[in-house]
């Protein structure tokens, strides 16, 4: 099941459209979700606070209808559900994505969300939802683009490669793989680093995925240069650009990621946030990943 939240915003439905297309491409069942607070959910009757709930709820139910309408319009043969969600958005989008194969929101919000940007809502959940998030700026209007994946390296990063590779495969489409790095991050335990250690380690994470997917064309990027740069240039007219939720190194730590983190907020095409396998997860996660 593919969870989509939307709020009246064109951000929202632009989630929409593009969570109705990818069910489509993976013959899985939609669920447009909106927030709206908990006790407008449950208060009902008469009271002083009776009809602003019922307004509220009268207004979620609105922009679920419009944006289904907008969903089943892209992709007429998708199952598709709507639902009233009680509470902060964040944490019911989280909620809701339990069991779910992927979480898609838009850049920003109105309406349910109102006052949270990117770095409430979308930052929230691709922080700590329990599965992959897509945040969408703009829906692509014809898939046929490249999928980019932003490579590191690390352990952690094979999933959101696998999920490159399946996103690109899903789309035939090509997938170009950014690994971008710098001689001044110090040096690597067998040596400096140079340009020719920085495509071998490219393509050694290349390997294992490649071979899973042979049909899939690739394209290897080396660029030295911060990440962030280079996948944000690698990405303009991308369907997709897909990184990992964590950072390496100094920065594995993170919630989300020293590049995640800023392409939230600068990437032009839909961004796919790829959580780590369950045992690359670290320990402290459930402490660190709490919600203020």
């Amino acid at each position: 099941m593919i969870v989509v939240g939307v709020d009246g915003s064109r951000a929202g439905v632009e989630a929409a459209v593009w969570a109705a297309r990818e069910a489509a491409l993976q013959h899985a069942p939609l669920r447009i979700v909106h927030a709206i607070p908990d006790w407008a959910c449950r208060t009902a009757g008469k009271g002083p606070y009776a009809e602003v709930a019922e307004w509220m709820r009268s207004g979620a139910e609105q922009v679920l209808a419009g944006a289904a309408e907008r969903a089943e319009a892209e992709a007429p043969h998708v199952e598709t559900a709507t639902a009233i969600l009680p509470g902060d958005p964040r944490s019911a989008l989280i909620a809701e994505a339990a069991g779910a194969a992927l979480l898609v929101v838009g850049n920003h919000g109105l309406g349910g969300f109102r006052g949270l940007l990117v770095g409430s809502v979308a930052h929230g959940v691709a922080g700590h939802a329990p599965c992959d998030v897509v945040v969408v700026r703009t829906a692509p209007g014809e898939h046929g683009g490249e999928v980019v994946a932003g490579v590191d390296g690390s352990p952690a990063g094979g999933r959101s490669l696998e999920f490159a590779f399946a996103e690109a495969a899903l789309r035939h489409a090509p997938l170009r793989a950014v690994h971008a790095w710098s001689p001044f991050e110090g040096p690597l335990p067998s040596g400096p680093r140079d340009e020719e250690g920085e495509a071998r380690l490219l393509r050694e994470a290349l390997a294992g995925p490649r071979a899973r997917h042979p049909d899939v064309a690739v394209t290897e990027e080396v660029v030295r240069g911060h990440p962030v740069d280079a996948l944000l240039r690698a990405s303009e007219g991308a369907d997709l650009l897909v990184v990992g939720s964590r950072g390496h190194g100094a920065f594995a730590g993170l919630v989300l990621g020293a590049v995640t983190q800023p392409l939230l907020h600068h990437a032009t095409c839909p961004l796919a946030v790829v959580r780590p396998a369950a045992r690359e997860t670290p320990d402290a996660e459930d402490r660190e990943g709490r919600l203020p």
